[in-house]
């Protein structure tokens, strides 16, 4: 048996139970957990309603963990027993164009053939172990610390991809918009700074997260409120900036991005906040303004992302919790009280200890 945070009534609280620990079978790996981040999306997850939810209950959460290789099942000769690893959570068919490439994340068939990312579908990494549905799934950590490499897998990859898709429009005398400076916003402006020249503005409702995108690089910070665009059209001599990244996703963020972006600039949508951003003639964009969503990203980019944090390019702000402390570190997210990211160390008997 294992100790798992598990979902397992629609409305109610995660809770820590025990569930048979998992023994790998052909082509799998089985992970020892050394740590697992804690998300929004999953406050997201668990608050759809009933009829409109799409997984299994119980599910054991956490779409965001590395950990070492505890047992190999039939076949498996990638990784070794021992080795340090994440996990990287989007997973494909394998075999389509874009799985080929790296790009499970957009996979056109895992859905249909119910594969599900672990903590979104299938069992998550908030648990003492984890089963890996194939080696193809791992990237070695190299000597980069668990905690630091936990958030990477989705806080870390998630913007570094949105933010690649814009570097061709992030140049010298660019303004990049990070909005929203919680797990995904501070490590965005870490990668804007390490992989661009643009000026970065953060922007927060929170005086501490603004005060966190200051120290970890951020040029300007803004309260986000009503008159945020004005400022960052001031900022901009009244161009706009040429990237926004929302990572709230609420009506009022999405507000301040249309309004706040230049002519053919870049808005991505990453946070779920149940917003709607018009797009279209008269929609209230700028011209060929170009709006994306993204979905984690690649195999490779993650390889990238930890590769930065292995030069100490980016950091991962966190907080820690033992897993039996999981359930109160959800709370917190939930009412922002976290600055970073939660991190859960489930082999943990206090939440200082690796």
């Amino acid at each position: 048996m294992m100790k798992a945070l598990q979902y397992r009534r629609v409305g109610h609280a995660p809770e820590v139970v025990d569930v048979p620990k998992p023994e790998p079978g052909p082509g799998q790996v089985l992970l020892k957990v050394t740590a697992a981040g804690l998300c929004h999306s999953d406050l997201a997850v668990m608050g759809w309603p009933e009829e409109q939810f799409p997984y299994a209950l119980p599910m054991t959460l956490g779409h965001e963990g590395v950990g070492t290789v505890a047992a190999l099942g039939a076949g498996v000769t990638a990784v070794t027993e021992g080795e340090a690893v994440a996990v990287y959570g989007p997973w494909g068919c394998g075999r389509c164009h874009q799985c080929a490439e790296g790009k499970e994340n957009c996979c056109p068939h895992a859905a249909g053939l119910g594969i599900l990312p672990p903590g979104l579908g299938s069992p998550g990494a908030l648990a003492e172990y984890v089963l890996v549905d194939s080696p193809r799934h791992l990237v070695p950590l190299n000597g980069l610390d668990p905690l630091q490499a936990a958030p990477l897998t989705d806080a870390g990859l998630t913007p570094y991809h949105a933010i690649r898709g814009s570097l061709p429009k992030l140049l010298p005398g660019s303004t990049a918009v990070v909005i929203g400076v919680g797990g995904l916003g501070h490590l965005a402006v870490q990668l804007l700074r390490a992989l661009t020249p643009a000026r970065v503005v953060a922007l927060d409702v929170s005086k501490e997260k603004l005060e966190l995108a200051r120290e970890v690089g951020a040029h300007e910070t803004l309260l986000s409120d009503g008159e945020a665009a004005a400022r960052i059209r001031s900022l901009t001599g009244g161009t706009g900036a040429e990237v926004v990244l929302d990572f709230v996703g609420a009506e009022a963020t999405l507000a301040v991005a249309a309004a706040s972006v230049a002519v053919a600039g870049d808005v991505t949508v990453v946070g779920l906040g149940g917003g709607t951003l018009p797009v279209g003639f008269g929609g209230g964009l700028p011209f060929e303004v170009s709006a994306s969503f993204p979905y984690w990203g690649s195999r490779t980019e993650l390889m990238e992302v930890l590769e930065l944090a292995r030069q100490g390019l980016v950091s991962s702000h966190v907080e820690t919790f033992t897993l039996e402390q999981a359930p109160e570190a959800y709370e917190r997210l939930h009412a922002g009280e976290i600055d970073g990211r939660a991190v859960v160390l489930p082999h943990a008997s206090s939440p200082h200890a690796l």
